[in-house]
């Protein structure tokens, strides 16, 4: 067959030479695919437990990441499930080196892109919610009606433009690729400046409870779950700005040349945003606010809603879960 011979391997080279700068490392696919699926299951886990739905985009987002990985695992795209989805579909791709396919580098540049679009969404959300547990609406810059619908309508902006740009990029047309570019970083702006106006957001808030508590902000553990969007949004922040700037150098950009900063800057940071809401998980807010499960820590406990006692909610003392009995 023609694609056997010498001639069609090396045409084979120079036309897809454009996906990647570098050889994937299996190897690093691999271990992140492994890193974002156990904290993926436990956040599945947690989820489901605690009925806490609004972490559904959160969950399919460490989805995307675990089955983006590198051209390094195609073949594992069949067999996972976002960040996993994500990874999966780079360490498949590696696999192809250094004759790459187009549908995997698809797969693995939109899951990693629009993953933390996902993040941001859970955690909009959230902080709609920590208003209502300290009765703090009043000291939101907008209303608790439209806190979440402002914030949630610019992530979905970011998300349509980031997965749109990615697409366009695979594209062996040179216009069409930098257009998709262009895009992106667009989609990639959207996020900085609707992450930056949420942190604001969250800062104001925060500021104006410390200085007039309310009855509720006095005896509820709304402050390390403010924490927890803090350190969150500074990850996805410094992630996006990396990202715009590498799309902004272009195919042949120091940073898109070198396999490190994706995992540095990106999979590093995105891993820890998913690590810091398994341990300060947004079910606990729920929970006290309307009763049911909730994850401290890594333990499962039940709280009483709104008449959890001060005890309860400053030390952690409420008893753990026995059995599978209803929320």
């Amino acid at each position: 067959m023609a694609s056997d011979t010498p001639e069609a391997g090396v045409e084979g080279l120079k036309s897809n030479f454009f996906l990647y700068q570098y050889e994937p490392s299996v190897a690093a696919a691999a271990l992140f695919i492994g890193l974002f699926g156990i904290t993926t299951a436990l956040h599945s886990y947690q989820m489901i437990r605690t009925r806490t739905w609004f972490f559904i985009p959160f969950v399919c987002g460490g989805l995307c990441k675990a089955l983006h990985l590198p051209s390094a695992c195609q073949k594992l795209i069949s067999q996972s499930t976002g960040e996993t989805v994500g990874f999966a579909g780079r360490t498949y791709s590696a696999h192809e080196n250094p004759f790459f396919t187009l549908g995997p580098y698809v797969v693995q540049g939109v899951l990693l892109l629009v993953a933390p679009a996902l993040f941001a969404a859970s955690t909009y959300m959230e902080l709609g919610k920590l208003s209502d547990l300290v009765d703090g609406g009043k000291y939101l810059i907008l209303s608790r009606r439209w806190i979440t619908r402002t914030f949630v309508t610019g992530d979905v902006i970011c998300f349509l433009m980031q997965a749109g740009g990615a697409g366009l990029m695979a594209s062996k047309n040179i216009k069409t690729r930098d257009s998709g570019a262009n895009i992106v970083v667009g989609g990639l702006f959207v996020q900085i400046v609707s992450f930056g106006g949420f942190v604001i957001t969250s800062l104001v808030f925060h500021s104006r409870v410390r200085k007039n508590p309310t009855t509720n902000s006095e005896t509820m553990p709304y402050q390390r779950h403010l924490i927890a969007l803090y350190l969150s949004s500074i990850l996805i922040l410094s992630r996006s700005i990396v990202r715009a700037v590498e799309f902004i150098q272009g195919f042949f950009g120091y940073i898109i040349s070198h396999e490190a900063f994706l995992y540095g800057f990106d999979s590093v940071l995105m891993l820890l945003v998913m690590v810091i809401f398994n341990w300060v998980h947004p079910s606990e807010i729920q929970s006290l606010l309307s009763g049911g499960r909730a994850i401290r820590g890594l333990k499962v406990i039940r709280t009483g809603g709104e008449s959890a006692t001060v005890a309860e909610a400053e030390s952690g003392t409420t008893p753990p879960v026995v059995g599978d009995g209803k929320a």
